[in-house]
């Protein structure tokens, strides 16, 4: 009985806890195995966490919404002129443009799918995993940790700029990669919209309902008597259901990880099967 008891505290002892007044990013990875049911555990906090003890790499982390179409939209503009010079028309080049919107929507469902909601286990696996999206689900409200740090983005565009070539011709490459550009920062200012704006017409708020059910699962708003979240900023009080059924939608849908990608666009949930209930639901209604 005492070897027991000894065997079970030593077992106690050696769970780690994360401390969240330190610096998080090198704790995350001794989770092992809790780190998924830690991480989506979220802190709802206008107040983001520190993630190094470095002054410099924690800056280099936070970035303002506004950076990102200040930095990129006049490499959008760059890129699209190349072509222009090359002699494409107008037309041809709003198509090149629309075309490479399209390609980065698919981009964007399928890092999402395949590489954010990855399960991670390993130290440096949950490391990794937190500072590429497990952040973002743990403190949900970090409005300075909700877009792409333009640093991180620049290395990127280079797999990206020769994805693109793979499919293009010399002409058609630079429009093409400035629509694909231009499409991911109307990613990253509507995720940060979804998060804090305040929208008042009905397709920004469904939109704003939907993309937060799927990807940020705030357990307490689960028992709320109606859709108001833990705060009114989160998600609007006078979503387009009643409140019995937003009460039933919360429960059925709001810890399902595993459909609704898409974040600027729901095609590519439709075209690969993972659209969340929700949608069909209020589709057939």
């Amino acid at each position: 009985m005492f070897l027991q008891k000894t065997k079970r505290d030593k077992m106690v002892a050696q769970v780690f806890k994360v401390d969240l007044n330190k610096p998080l990013v090198f704790q995350v990875g001794h989770l092992g195995e809790d780190y998924q049911e830690w991480v989506h555990q979220p802190i709802v906090s206008k107040e983001g966490p520190r993630f190094f003890a470095s002054d410099f790499w924690e800056f280099l982390t936070r970035t303002q919404w506004w950076v990102i179409p200040l930095v990129w939209l006049p490499v959008v503009g760059y890129s699209v002129n190349i072509s222009k010079q090359m002699g494409h028309t107008l037309p041809e080049l709003v198509l090149m443009v629309m075309g490479g919107i399209f390609i980065w929507s698919l981009l964007e469902y399928t890092l999402h799918r395949f590489l954010f909601h990855i399960n991670t286990t390993s130290y440096w696996g949950n490391t990794l995993h937190y500072l590429l999206h497990g952040c973002h689900h743990k403190h949900p409200m970090d409005g300075l940790r909700l877009v792409f740090p333009p640093a991180a983005t620049a290395i990127l565009l280079v797999p990206f700029w020769n994805l693109v070539k793979l499919f293009s011709t010399p002409s058609t490459t630079p429009a093409l990669f400035g629509g694909g550009l231009l499409g991911y920062v109307m990613y990253d200012c509507t995720h940060y919209y979804l998060h804090h704006g305040q929208p008042t017409k009905e397709v920004p708020k469904n939109l704003k309902h939907y993309n937060l059910l799927i990807s940020s699962p705030y357990p307490d708003m689960i028992d709320e008597p109606c859709c108001a979240s833990v705060s009114k900023r989160f998600i609007p009080t006078k979503p387009a259901h009643d409140e019995p059924s937003c009460r039933y939608h919360l429960n059925h849908h709001f810890r399902v990880q595993t459909k609704g990608f898409g974040i600027t666009s729901s095609l590519w949930d439709k075209v690969f099967g993972t659209l969340p209930p929700s949608k069909v639901g209020e589709k057939s209604n």
